[in-house]
């Protein structure tokens, strides 16, 4: 008998059928991959097993747990089982965390709640746990709250949380996202490790095809709330039959065809970032002692040609979002220039002019919460006009929406519609829009593309190499994918502690990196072909 058993599971909600005659089975000590784009049934299928739907579900089918048919469970009995016997790690930890309680007191609720030991007791229990997920008592007392920590050490409080009663089963909802690779790489084997020792289920929920051909003995893909195919890994990915299979895998090895005349056509520096420094105050410790500083760009220089893509690489912390908003003339810097189309746009003295500031715009992570939901697609992307010296009458400013919105794939026609009624990837597209809006020489693309499935990811990579050609403009690509940097830029620089440690030809930099930390960073990115051959070599040893 397996751990979990699901058969033939059918959901509607308000008569909108929303899974079809799903069936998974999960054995102890194995990890299932689901996989599937947004909107096709994961989480809900994750829902359904710790029957957290809403209300007025309808549903059909069967789901066991050792046996034991959850349907017939009550709610006071699915609480007893949520957390004790199975448990659930979310992918944005920060938003799973309270931030005002201490990392101590929120694993040891889980273990009060669920077992009646005492508060001494539970806090025992809660320092094993966060021990066993590498946040040691030294560095890690259970007194820090979340905001003390970093991505990847909150995601392994949740874990943490999750494993602190060693539930038999575990279900982990896109839990590296958000993280970098070093740091995803770490939680994965977290992950892994756990399922080893504890001989728990792990069911791993993720769009990530990579990662889940490295970990998972299993793999379901789902597509609008049905499974369109299952198997063991290997057996999956060489011999695919579905369309959709074949289509995902071919989109996480996508490749944006690039322009050659375009590329070796590179002309005069669009920016040019020169000796730059920017530290942040400590807060003072002495009254009779200066306050000191931390220095989070040490001494950066780095220039972008015209048409150029340039990516920009790094753990969390290593200094790329503060050198970014420095670029973008956010935050003052200490010391050096920044110079745009040969002009001074920034210095330790002023910041840039109006006119100088339109010349360089960024499109974010997630595009729904840069917008104002109440606002039409027209009056979003027309945002940045009150940069321009004169302002653009009526029929010219429809006129540049209209193209605007044409240049990214979109009609002129959804300009009167919000931005609710959009996909994530056409959100993704508006939000390029409203940057290209008032022809700006440089975009800044801070993990544009991290939150997107990977079939909308490789659209959205296509059209930013078709625009780069097209207009001629340069990019600064920051991201912690790096199979998706070196699809898209030309160059690469990897920051390590605020300070540029490598730079060089995206190609150069990946088939031949020479600083130890490029090495890492590269060791720890999943690739598909790698995990398979991995695999391939571990089975055949068995």
């Amino acid at each position: 008998m397996a751990l979990l058993e699901i058969e033939n599971l059918a959901l509607s909600i308000k008569g909108t059928p929303i899974l079809r005659d799903i069936d998974l089975k999960v054995d102890a000590g194995e990890v299932a991959g689901v996989v599937g784009e947004s909107g096709s049934g994961k989480s809900m299928t994750a829902m359904a097993i710790m029957q957290l739907l809403p209300v007025g579900t309808q549903w059909q089918g069967a789901i066991r747990l050792d046996g034991k048919a959850l349907e017939t469970y009550s709610e006071k009995d699915m609480c007893a089982l949520r957390g004790n016997d199975i448990g659930m790690v979310f992918q944005e930890p920060m938003t799973a965390l309270n931030p005002v309680q201490t990392i101590g007191d929120q694993v040891a609720e889980t273990i009060l709640v669920h077992s009646g030991k005492s508060r001494s007791e539970a806090r025992r229990i809660a320092r094993e746990a966060l021990n066993r997920v590498g946040l040691p008592e030294a560095q890690f007392p259970l007194d820090r709250y979340p905001h003390d920590l970093s991505g990847g050490q909150r995601q392994r409080v949740v874990i943490a949380m999750a494993i602190a009663l060693q539930p038999k089963l575990l279900i982990a909802d896109e839990p590296t996202t958000a993280l970098d690779v070093t740091t995803q790489a770490q939680i994965l084997r977290l992950l892994k490790q756990l399922v080893d020792e504890d001989g728990m289920g792990l069911i791993l929920i993720t769009h990530d095809l990579a990662v889940v051909a490295d970990m998972a003995d299993h793999i379901v893909i789902m597509k609008e709330g049905e499974v369109v195919e299952a198997g063991n890994t290997l057996d999956l990915f060489r011999r695919m039959k579905h369309p959709y299979t074949k289509a995902l895998f071919e989109a996480s090895s996508h490749v944006p065809v690039r322009n050659p005349v375009h590329v070796a056509e590179r002309g005069e520096p669009v920016i040019e970032v020169s000796s730059v420094v920017r530290d942040y105050p400590l807060p003072r410790r002495s009254l009779f002692k200066a306050p000191g500083h931390f220095r989070a760009v040490d001494n950066v220089s780095l220039a972008i040609m015209r048409g150029e893509n340039v990516g920009l690489v790094g753990e969390s912390g290593c200094g790329k979002s503060t050198l970014t908003r420095a670029i973008l003339a956010l935050d003052p810097i200490q010391a050096g220039e920044i110079k745009l189309n040969g002009g001074v746009f920034s210095t330790s003295g002023e910041g840039p002019d109006r006119d100088m500031r339109r010349r360089v715009q960024v499109v974010f992570q997630d595009p729904y919460s840069s917008f104002n939901p109440r606002h039409r697609v027209d009056r979003l992307i027309a945002e940045p006009f009150h940069l321009l010296e004169s302002q653009p009458d009526r029929a010219d400013k429809r006129r540049r929406i209209d193209a605007a919105l044409t240049n990214v794939g979109l009609s002129p026609s959804d300009a009167h519609k919000y931005i609710h009624e959009f996909s994530g990837g056409q959100r993704q597209r508006i939000a390029i829009a409203r940057a290209l809006i008032i022809e700006p020489s440089l975009i800044v693309l801070d993990e544009a593309v991290s939150a997107l499935d990977v079939s909308i990811r490789a659209q959205i990579l296509d059209l930013l190499a078709d625009l780069s050609d097209r207009l001629a403009i340069s990019y600064l690509f920051i991201s912690h994918d790096l199979s998706v940097v070196r699809a898209i830029t030309d160059r690469v620089l990897v920051m390590k502690s605020g300070q540029v440690v490598e730079e060089g030809s995206t190609e150069d930099v990946f088939r031949d990196p020479q600083h130890a930390y490029t090495r890492e960073l590269l060791a720890a990115t999943p690739i598909l072909d790698e995990a398979l051959k991995a695999r391939e070599a571990r089975a055949a040893a068995k």
